[in-house]
């Protein structure tokens, strides 16, 4: 009697005895809170270097008001410089891991054009459980992926008190979600939740042996935009 039951465990049981279930949230949790992670640690890092600073060499007050005033904008800079830097090193530290696990059980897409649309079809099924919308390349090395409605994106909203060039259904973001319009304030505030996802691209094409540079923009959300550009790639 006992021998059915053990024949239908097997069959329902995982390919992999190793592999472990995740819940498909976790991603949308982690996207959400990765930016202002990276802000807080750069900006840990950066009072301790002021901090420092200030410790070994004395000013005079002059001196402090001046450099405070110069700093400003320098500082914020440096800040968002290196929250591209680190958010963009995870993920594509993630998209190295991706590919290697996911293709170890299947062959590898071999030529250029094939790894673009496996990146578009399979590997975008898996981390944001839709295929990439629209995708263009120039056959030079200069491929375009939209995603009409990024994941990260579309949960996004703005004060349109405090921006009120922000509303819905202004600059073509596509069906499903809230748009942002022309307003530069909230498409910069919405630009850093690009540079994890864009890492990832940059290390899912790299573990397939493609070196590329990946540049992500959104017009308005939940539109997101990624142009690959490979290493010796003609416009």
């Amino acid at each position: 009697m006992a021998q059915p039951a053990t024949q239908t465990a097997s069959t329902d049981a995982p390919p992999d005895p190793t592999s472990t279930q995740l819940n498909l949230a976790c991603l949308d949790f982690l996207l959400i809170e990765l930016v202002p992670m990276a802000y807080r640690i750069a900006a840990d890092l950066t009072a301790k270097e002021e901090e420092w600073l200030q410790g070994s060499k004395a000013r005079s007050h002059d001196d402090d008001a001046g450099s405070t005033v110069g700093g400003t904008v320098v500082d914020e800079e440096e800040s968002r410089e290196a929250v591209f830097q680190r958010l963009e090193t995870l993920g594509y530290r993630v998209g190295l891991g991706i590919v290697e696990r996911f293709s170890r059980d299947k062959p590898r897409p071999q030529s250029p054009l094939d790894i673009i649309k496996f990146l578009c079809k399979d590997l975008w099924t898996l981390l944001f459980r839709k295929q990439i919308d629209n995708l263009k390349t120039n056959h030079r090395g200069i491929y375009v992926l939209t995603d009409n409605t990024f994941k990260p994106l579309s949960r996004m909203s703005f004060d349109t008190k405090k921006y009120p060039n922000t509303s819905s259904g202004i600059g073509g973001g596509g069906p499903g979600g809230s748009v942002l319009g022309a307003d530069s304030t909230g498409l910069a505030k919405a630009q850093p939740f690009l540079y994890f996802p864009a890492g990832i691209i940059r290390g899912c094409l790299a573990a397939l042996g493609i070196q590329a540079t990946v540049n992500a923009e959104t017009s308005g959300l939940p539109v997101a935009t990624f142009q690959i550009r490979t290493v010796g790639a003609k416009a």
